[in-house]
């Protein structure tokens, strides 16, 4: 079997594209003002900014004073949760409504907000990872300042009813708060349509570079200053802006939402054979809805087996990945996702996810169909934890599920 390299972790992060590092390139070395002079080079960065400022506003449904630039998804997420949480306490409500499995940005800032007093409501999802509009309505009281519910999971993909949920919110006057960074650029949004107050998005899992993302604020919406110190962001967030990085998420973006119903349609067929392979392995099942699901999503549970061994095993063949343990984080944990949907400790720890995107081709779908039950064989075949499931067990073959 020849050797290839096959990146499959485009949820973790993603390649900058060459649009995006052409667009930035001369604001490093030619085009370097500072956007806050008077003078043309600056005004020239300035205008850059505004036209970035644009498409990241079109690519959403939003008004350009609507986008305000971030250095990533958890700044975002940080900002929006901690700002309503703000303004709520000052008009007696400190009720939060949220889900079990968003990611740590989310769980984290809601943690801390408890410390301060805030109640929050975590909200369980079902066994495929998936919330519904009622629970929302049955959850917000008159005390409830916010609602933020992640649009796809970043774990296993699966695309929450946020349509059915902004209108629930809006409904009871609740302001509704979305992690986005999955979704954007995989699933058509029209944050009016959907009726979303607030939303987080990153540019590195679009293409442009780390360090920059953006939150969205409906207008008539107000919260506290992130950074104090000047003027940038309608001072909102002061610091002189990150051009480059700014210029390459407005091209990334908006190439990210050109033909989404093509990319949607090209990748999902290379997911559905990805998981239809995978799980011809025996004791494997798929984590996450089939059908309400982000295209390029691929979770997969296989037992008897740990996720970094099977990482670095798939690395040694140059398949890039990722699991659902988080051992290789200094943690001996599961994943909370993993853990939210039902599984247990020791078939969480086994977690495959791939990530593919557009970029993805066949060929490099038919080698980790090649190399993964190759892995898992030799896997097994060390494992004295799998010689004892099959021995008590009785497995010969078959799926968990």
């Amino acid at each position: 079997m020849e050797k290839r390299f096959v990146y499959a972790d485009n949820a973790a992060t993603t390649r900058v594209s060459e649009r995006a590092l052409s667009a930035a390139l001369p604001y490093f070395t030619e085009q370097y003002g500072n956007a806050s002079s008077i003078y043309m080079l600056g005004q020239n960065a300035a205008k850059a900014i505004l036209k970035a400022r644009k498409q990241v506003a079109d690519a959403i449904g939003a008004k350009t004073n609507e986008v305000y630039f971030t250095s990533g998804g958890s700044e975002s997420d940080n900002w929006a949760i901690k700002g309503v949480a703000e303004v709520g306490e000052k008009k007696g409500k400190k009720h939060i409504i949220t889900t079990a499995f968003e990611h740590h940005a989310v769980l984290h800032t809601c943690q801390y907000l408890e410390k301060h007093g805030f109640e929050v409501t975590y909200l369980p999802v079902s066994d495929k990872g998936l919330v519904t509009a009622e629970q929302v309505r049955d959850a917000i009281r008159e005390d409830t300042c916010l609602v933020t519910i992640m649009f796809a999971n970043n774990e296993i993909g699966t695309i929450q009813p946020i349509g059915e949920i902004g209108k629930v919110c809006r409904e009871k006057g609740v302001i509704f708060h979305t992690d986005a960074v999955q979704a954007v650029g995989n699933v058509p949004i029209d944050v009016k349509e959907l009726n979303i107050d607030m939303l987080s998005l990153s540019g590195h899992k679009i293409h442009a570079p780390k360090g920059v993302g953006a939150l969205y604020i409906r207008a008539g919406i107000s919260i506290p200053n992130l950074i104090f110190g000047g003027a940038q962001e309608r001072s909102k967030r002061a610091g002189t802006e990150n051009v480059p990085s700014i210029v390459a998420l407005g091209e990334a973006i908006t190439a990210a939402t050109e033909d989404i119903p093509g990319k949607i349609e090209k990748v999902t067929k290379m997911r559905n054979r990805l998981i239809d392979e995978i799980l011809k392995i025996k004791e494997t099942r798929l984590n996450g809805d089939r059908e309400q699901r982000l295209c390029g999503n691929v979770n997969i549970s296989i037992r008897g087996i740990e996720g970094e061994s099977l990482l670095l095993s798939l690395d040694l063949m140059g398949i890039c990945a990722s699991s659902g343990s988080a051992c290789t984080s200094g943690s001996l944990d599961p994943s909370h996702v993993l853990l939210a949907i039902g599984l247990p400790h020791e078939i969480a720890h086994g977690s495959l996810r791939l990530s593919i995107s557009d970029e993805t081709t066949d060929e490099d779908i038919d080698y980790i169909i090649e190399c993964v039950p190759k892995v898992v064989d030799k896997l097994r075949a060390m494992s004295p934890l799998w010689d004892r499931i099959c021995r008590d067990e009785g497995i010969t073959g078959g799926n968990l599920y």
